[in-house]
């Protein structure tokens, strides 16, 4: 190789082929029926079980960890589909320390939860390597709608709308579907195109139309009024397209990128071996996208990776188990820190922090700074809310929602997150497609 963790610069190659395979395979191995069984028989049945409640999408995990532990993973992943239909990504992405298997009664008993995740991972791919579909429609209704977005809020909103008898038409501004799950996450958390596999399974269900590379609003695409012309009703799942500013001098030069962008290109590429990366990478920011970003500049083969966050590692979104992942790959963590300055001639060379502290005000800088060098520096500080149609109220820099996705117009939903209840979780954004489908079909079927 002419290039090498050493190699000063963005440049591509930085290790061999063989060894960037083995760093970007599976990040959990699935079990196999044995291993599931067994995993199955540490689950105590509970009555009231707080892992269903912990849930977003409130699977049934008793019932499917039964089903596995008697042999039919298929009729477990029915269960999982009846609640998410988006189970198999779930089940990969979901950060479950923090949701059903944080409150699992072995964790709080044992410190070792069931490996829910794992396990819905088994029931789900044993049903979907069949590739055949547990869904009908119902009797076509006649009722149309469309669906700005094709990530977890629009996919499982189409899903639901199209199984009961509706037809449905989806809108995607890329030129490929899955939304966070095709473009936002880490390659090894979802490997071998499962995203888009993922997909193709679930338009199985007929009644949908994918429509690709369509903004709304853009000239020549479509905007709102036009959409409810056409449809009986609209729901808005497109995500979140902006990404925030350091509102930093030099916040233009080269090497300084969305964490976002990083991934995208990442998890796009033909050939890892061909994707250049920094010798010395820096992310600022503390939640998911950020310590993505940072693992997977490692894997990649950058010899310095840091990431720096403004408040303690406490109070990073990123879970524990995500920041252990990190901290493991060999990825820097400095806590109480924030960018000041981003120096360089023309690329960037390196970043200036200071030091934080808390203050009456809430956080505040000190005079304290130091400097990292780098090549690379990805921001992974929050996205914010494209264009959206002037007649949909937003607050706060994101579509205003009732309880289940009604927006301020009329026969117009909105789910995921572009709204308000939005979590950046694919498991909060198919909850909120899904209920707002539900709502959507009671509007239809009154009219």
């Amino acid at each position: 190789m002419s290039n090498s963790q050493l190699t000063a610069g963005i440049v591509a190659g930085r290790i061999d082929p063989e060894a960037l395979g083995a760093n970007f395979t599976d990040l959990h191995p699935p079990l196999d029926g044995h291993e599931a069984r067994v995993a199955a028989d540490r689950c105590y049945f509970c009555h009231d079980a707080p892992c269903v409640t912990a849930c977003p999408t409130s699977i049934d995990i008793p019932l499917f960890i039964r089903q596995v532990s008697t042999g039919t993973p298929e009729a477990a992943a029915k269960t999982i589909f009846d609640s998410n239909i988006l189970g198999g990504m779930c089940a990969r992405v979901c950060p479950t320390e923090n949701l059903c298997e944080g409150s699992c009664v072995r964790e709080t008993a044992e410190g070792k939860p069931v490996e829910i995740g794992l396990l819905q991972r088994h029931a789900t791919d044993t049903l979907m390597a069949k590739q055949s579909h547990p869904y009908v429609r119902a009797d076509i209704t006649g009722r149309s709608v469309a669906v700005v977005g094709a990530g977890p809020a629009g996919l499982a909103c189409a899903h639901r709308l199209a199984m009961k008898g509706h037809e449905v038409t989806i809108y995607d501004a890329r030129r490929k579907p899955g939304g966070l799950n095709e473009y936002g996450i880490a390659s090894y958390k979802a490997p071998d195109d499962f995203a888009q596999k993922e997909v193709a399974w679930l338009m199985q269900i007929g009644g949908i139309t994918l429509v690709e590379n369509w903004m709304l609003g853009r000239a020549g695409d479509g905007d709102l009024a036009e959409l409810l012309e056409d449809y009986d009703a609209v729901f808005l799942g497109m995500g979140l397209s902006g990404v925030n500013a350091l509102r930093l001098t030099g916040e233009e030069k080269d090497g300084l990128l969305p964490a976002t962008d990083f991934i995208a290109d990442l998890r796009q590429a033909s050939d890892l071996a061909a994707l250049p990366i920094g010798r010395d990478v820096v992310v600022i920011g503390g939640g998911m996208t950020a310590v993505d970003a940072a693992v997977q500049a490692k894997l990649l083969g950058a010899l310095n990776v840091t990431i720096v966050y403004r408040r303690s590692r406490a109070e990073m979104p990123a879970s524990g188990f995500e920041q252990d992942l990190a901290l493991s790959k060999g990825v820097r963590i400095i806590e109480h820190a924030a960018p000041v300055g981003i120096i360089g001639n023309g690329s960037v060379r390196e970043v200036e922090f200071a030091y934080t502290k808390a203050g009456p005000d809430g956080l505040e800088m000190t005079d304290d700074t130091f400097r990292l060098s780098a090549d690379q520096c990805f921001k992974a500080i929050g996205q914010t809310l494209g264009d959206t149609p002037e007649e949909v109220k937003v607050a706060g820099g994101k579509i205003i929602t009732d309880g289940i996705g009604r927006t301020s117009m009329a026969r117009v939903w909105a789910g995921g997150d572009c709204t308000h209840a939005g979590e950046d979780l694919t498991v909060t954004a198919v909850a909120q497609g899904r209920d707002a489908a539900e709502d959507i079909h009671s509007f239809l079927m009154e009219g």
